[in-house]
């Protein structure tokens, strides 16, 4: 596996380094991280059950794309980079939408939140995502007032600021 190096960053998001993510994450350092929404024409959500491989909540519903922010990469590059990685996206415009705080609850990481339309189909990249489907605003509210234990704790922190 190739060393994923990302910047280590202040309490004001500044960077003062760089890092391997594993040393990162074994140091509880904070870093950098987005999380892409992918709505439909029908306004439905598109959600990617994460691979089981991952060392990070694996098999759970997750954001329709998300990573962490390379070293050297701003986090707008960064999102559009996750797009054509995981779903073979190339040319969906992206809106800025918030910027979430690092803290435990994120892993330590400062997340930017986009938004963007697309209908589908994917090209899921089946080393991260393990399958992806449609969610409408109804089941997405009911799952996180349900506290629906198959969505990640971002992506219910994420809908409950939407």
């Amino acid at each position: 596996m190739l060393t994923e190096w990302l910047n280590v960053v202040d309490d004001n998001d500044q960077i003062m380094g760089i890092d391997s993510r594993q040393r990162i994450h074994a140091a509880g350092l904070k870093h950098r991280a987005v999380h892409i929404l992918l709505f439909n024409d029908d306004h439905s959500l598109f959600l990617q059950k994460r691979s089981l491989s991952k060392d990070i909540n694996p098999g759970l519903w997750d954001s329709s794309a998300a990573g962490h922010v390379d070293a050297g990469e701003t986090y707008e590059q960064c999102a559009y980079r996750e797009l054509q990685e995981e779903l073979g996206l190339i040319d969906c415009p992206l809106e800025f939408l918030f910027k979430i705080p690092a803290a435990a609850v994120t892993g330590k990481e400062f997340i930017q939140v986009y938004q963007g339309v697309a209908n589908g189909p994917f090209c899921l990249n089946t080393d991260e995502i393990e399958t992806g489907a449609w969610f409408s605003y109804e089941e997405m509210s009911t799952r996180i007032k349900n506290d629906d234990m198959m969505l990640t704790g971002i992506i219910k922190m994420i809908w409950s600021r939407i």
